[in-house]
């Protein structure tokens, strides 16, 4: 063999060499490439908000906190079905200032029952020149009945709920747990209704909120610009006006007895005007809230990727920016609940909330107040409706700190 010949004989032998060993290369890597896709199947991804379960599930405070408010929940829901004694009914002479005690109570069920059968008795034995009076005094005495006289003015819910209670239980009542007020009220009674309408005006007001100021401050934060100046200066204007004299002046306008029966035949009364006041001006921190968020997402690829298909406006705004900001939302509303029912309890402090009959835990805190003297102190008037604010407001507050400790992406799988 001439060297001439070296060189043209290899380069086959060189090429067929890798030819042999390519597809071996080919297979380690179609079987390492199986392994790791293999691998990658049985590796099951954990969204931010499955991560948000399991480290909330760890949290003792942010746990027992939700456990209670549920729980309170379930009581102010169900509270015209529970055997408690009535919020309205008044005992002067033989109930006023009682302090906390086990004594049994009846509701008056069974004697208006009695008192209804010996009417009816008269009614068919009585001659026709009474009669009229008597069938007056049996509607009057009817009329009078502990499902419409003992609650005030119970919505068809409740007075549907009052009836089970009182077929259910009948004229048991819980004791005076908490004692009695200076109008021989059960107090454990009023504290239970007045969770209603203190849990509802925390809830209604700040579901308004969320409403106008997560849309309100998207808008802004996305447009950017002319608009978003515009926007943000209109807030501060709107921080810059004392809420508490607008809320004063808006009630008494409302209030107007004209005005209030034509609200009134639309359904709309004064805890309805109430509950929309609050919540209208306090969207105002949550607008800047979610606009500072907005304009730190909006320029994020997954925002250009939906630009890049066409996504209008209003899609990426409400479909894409908003349900990535609910985290710190969820967060905010549970602290501007308690702040929203701190506002409500200093206005029915004032008298300007809650109108009795009607109560809530402002009034009862009221109440409490006004009858503490330097002489005698009615301790259980102001602890037990101290005592069930001071709790639900810690439990939002420990539940909104566990929910932002949650929601947090960078502690995300830890």
């Amino acid at each position: 063999m001439t060297s001439s010949d070296t060189p043209h004989n290899s380069a086959p032998a060189a090429r067929a060499d890798s030819d042999a060993k390519r597809p071996a290369v080919g297979r380690e890597e179609a079987l390492r490439l199986e392994r790791l896709l293999d691998e990658a199947r049985s590796i099951q991804g954990v969204s931010l908000w499955q991560d948000a379960r399991r480290r909330l599930r760890r949290n003792l405070a942010a746990r027992l906190s939700l456990a209670f408010l549920i729980l309170l929940g379930l009581v102010a829901l169900l509270t015209p079905l529970l055997p408690l004694q009535s919020p309205t009914r008044q005992d002067l002479k033989r109930r006023q200032f009682e302090r906390p005690n086990l004594r049994p109570i009846r509701l008056g069920v069974a004697e208006h029952e009695a008192k209804t059968g010996r009417l009816e008795a008269e009614l068919a034995e009585a001659p026709a020149e009474r009669r009229g009076e008597l069938e007056q005094q049996l509607e009057r005495h009817r009329e009078s009945h502990p499902e419409y006289t003992h609650w005030n003015k119970p919505n068809a819910v409740s007075r549907w709920l009052i009836r089970v209670r009182i077929a259910l239980f009948g004229d048991w009542c819980v004791p005076s747990l908490c004692g009695t007020d200076h109008l021989g009220r059960d107090v454990l009674a009023r504290i239970c209704w007045g969770a209603r309408i203190s849990l509802m005006v925390g809830l209604v007001a700040t579901c308004v909120s969320l409403v106008i100021g997560v849309s309100y401050g998207a808008i802004s934060g996305y447009l950017g610009g002319v608009v978003d100046a515009a926007m943000m200066r209109t807030v501060d204007v709107l921080y810059s006006i004392p809420f508490l004299f607008v809320v004063i002046f808006a009630i008494t306008f409302l209030t107007e007895p004209k005005i209030k029966a034509a609200l009134a035949q639309v359904g709309v009364d004064q805890l309805v005007i109430f509950y929309v006041l609050i919540g209208a001006i306090y969207w105002l921190t949550m607008s800047r809230v979610v606009r500072g968020q907005i304009i730190s997402l909006k320029n994020e690829q997954f925002i250009e990727a939906a630009r890049t298909i066409g996504a209008s406006q209003a899609r990426i705004v409400f479909r894409h920016l908003i349900p990535n900001t609910m985290g710190i939302v969820i967060v905010y509303l549970t602290l501007t609940i308690p702040a929203v029912m701190l506002f409500e309890a200093f206005l029915s402090f004032l008298g300007m909330g809650v109108t009795p009959p009607d109560v809530s835990w402002g009034i009862l805190m009221n109440d409490g107040l006004q009858v503490i003297t330097p002489i005698r102190i009615y301790w259980w008037l102001v602890l037990f409706p101290g005592l069930a604010l001071t709790l639900s407001l810690f439990a939002l507050n420990f539940l909104g700190d566990g929910l932002r400790d949650a929601l947090d992406p960078r502690l995300k799988n830890r």
